[in-house]
């Protein structure tokens, strides 16, 4: 079972990534051009927040069922010397907990705002800053910190 999430949260990254960037163009579209926030631009801010919102979900069922974090949480002193436990352990779930909580907040924020630009203009801030720090802390194959593969075989 772990592996299989663990493949589910890796193949769900591209579609927070992909929602994020689609949500992050129609913002900047939108801020740009003072264009009409439409029913299609409030269900796309809508399914970015949701499906960050599983993909977080995923992360936690899997943070708590990783042998590395458990081998995190019992050997903590050591843990925090090898930058690959460290990272996961602390780092990965503590910026990716934040981008989450950036875009609910952002998306939350953008939905009560009566003027369209601000809207817009709201969720390109926040969604914005959600993706930097996304692209931070995913572990992709090239990053210092910790590499994975782009996608996990099911």
């Amino acid at each position: 079972m772990f592996a299989t999430l663990l493949s589910i949260h890796s193949f769900m990254r591209w579609l927070v990534l992909a929602s994020l960037l689609y949500s992050i163009y129609r913002a900047y579209n939108g801020y740009i051009k003072k264009s009409t926030f439409t029913k299609a631009d409030n269900s796309i801010r809508h399914w970015t927040a949701t499906i960050s919102h599983i993909q977080l979900t995923i992360g936690l069922i899997v943070y708590m069922y990783s042998p590395v974090i458990k081998y995190f949480r019992l050997n903590f002193s050591e843990a925090v010397k090898n930058i690959d436990t460290l990272f996961f352990g602390l780092i990965h779930i503590t910026l990716m907990i934040t981008s989450v909580v950036l875009i609910t907040i952002g998306s939350a924020l953008a939905k009560r705002k009566a003027v369209d630009n601000e809207k817009f203009k709201t969720m390109l801030v926040y969604f914005g800053t959600a993706l930097l720090i996304i692209f931070i802390a995913i572990p992709w194959p090239f990053s210092p910190l910790a590499q994975r593969p782009y996608i996990r075989p099911f």
